[in-house]
């Protein structure tokens, strides 16, 4: 039941849903879960990217989200949640999958080979990641940008992963990050999102609010609502900044969005491989590339530019950490990466003063090395 729903410039319809009747509380596990308005402390040693005073952005005039711009706004005691229209259920194959991710093949366990199958079924990846440690949560500054989409069956996400299980079948992941998906929301806008999985993507788990599970506490910010601005090739550079850490107590999953925003949590009582840590994250972007006329898809990954060609033009991740036992952000340590084909999609990791630990991704898809 929403208290009144605001209309966004793009179209879409944000209800203002009173806190104890958003979708979370249906799940079984949550029936009697009471909700967390105070979130836990933040991990100690947060790193944010310094900005010279002309990248500057004045907090007053800064509106990461397309729907801030109505006047309205959600008041205390609510969330927003993006309305879920008929058109969205028809374009969806199955009305019990709509807003869940098609199932993907098992992972073996060996970190070289989790992605490497995911190409019979069109998914391609550029990442970088981390294994051998328990992580307790991660950060990155994830550039934004909107790459094209060839076939409306296809999307591009950039996002980051939480992992932990024997990836046979009882996978639990926690994602957050930006995705363009017009099966999903019906157009090619650029739009913030989550996901989490306790069982390899088969069952369990969904996009945003499309399901119960992830618990919202902000009145600020909706999922899988358009992001505004994003980022222009050779122009001015936007970013989103995005931290998921484990609170040591309660054992919830939370989320921040920027530097100011708690947004919610994932309850510990949806998991359990993730019950008590990571032992894996990933920061990046994925394709599906379902091959129009046997040929590669041209659908664009980060910016569509390729990690050589740096900043302005190549979309990036910055400041890389993770969350240890102790609730510190911490540099990542061994850096790997991964890419299926990087005649397609690449990814470059770096590191300087500024951005601590990063990375430039992406690519155009079909090209003369790509076919």
């Amino acid at each position: 039941m929403s208290t009144f729903t605001l209309q966004s410039p793009d179209g879409d319809v944000i209800d203002c849903v009173l806190l104890s009747h958003q979708p979370a509380l249906d799940h079984p596990k949550l029936r009697n879960h009471q909700i967390q308005m105070e979130p836990p402390m933040l991990p100690e040693g947060l790193r944010h990217k310094t900005t010279t005073e002309e990248e500057k952005i004045d907090g007053s005039m800064f509106k990461p989200q397309l729907w801030h711009y109505v006047e309205q706004k959600c008041p205390p005691g609510t969330i927003p949640i993006r309305r879920t229209t008929e058109n969205d259920l028809l374009r969806a194959e199955k009305i019990n999958r709509y807003g869940k991710k098609n199932q993907r093949p098992f992972y073996p366990p060996q970190t070289a080979l989790i992605h490497s199958s995911l190409n019979e079924n069109g998914h391609q990846h550029a990442i970088t990641y981390v294994e051998g440690d328990k992580y307790y949560g991660a950060k990155a500054e994830i550039n934004v940008w909107a790459p094209s989409i060839e076939m409306p069956n296809e999307f591009s996400l950039s996002q980051l992963w939480l992992l932990a299980g024997s990836f046979e079948g009882d996978l639990n992941s926690i994602e957050a990050g930006w995705q363009v998906s017009p099966d999903l929301y019906g157009d090619n806008n650029t739009r913030l999102f989550t996901y989490w999985t306790s069982d390899a993507y088969q069952a369990t788990g969904c996009y945003n609010l499309l399901c119960s599970g992830f618990v919202q506490i902000s009145d600020q910010i909706a999922l899988g609502a358009t992001i505004s601005p994003l980022s222009g090739y050779g122009g001015r550079q936007f970013d989103i900044d995005i931290l998921i850490w484990k609170d040591p107590r309660a054992g919830n999953w939370w989320m921040s969005f920027g530097q100011n925003c708690v947004l919610g949590y994932w309850p510990a009582a949806l998991f359990t491989n993730l019950a008590e840590a990571a032992t894996m994250v990933e920061w990046g972007g994925e394709v599906v590339n379902s091959e129009p006329g046997s040929r590669h898809t041209s659908t664009q990954m980060g910016s569509g530019h390729f990690p050589s060609e740096g900043f302005g033009r190549a979309s990036y991740f910055s400041n890389l950490q993770i969350v240890d036992a102790s609730n510190n952000l911490q540099p990542p340590g061994n850096l790997n990466t991964f890419s299926e084909n990087a005649a397609c999609y690449d990814v470059e990791n770096g590191y300087n003063s500024e951005w601590g630990y990063y990375f430039y991704y992406g690519g155009p898809g079909y090209n003369d090395r790509c076919p």
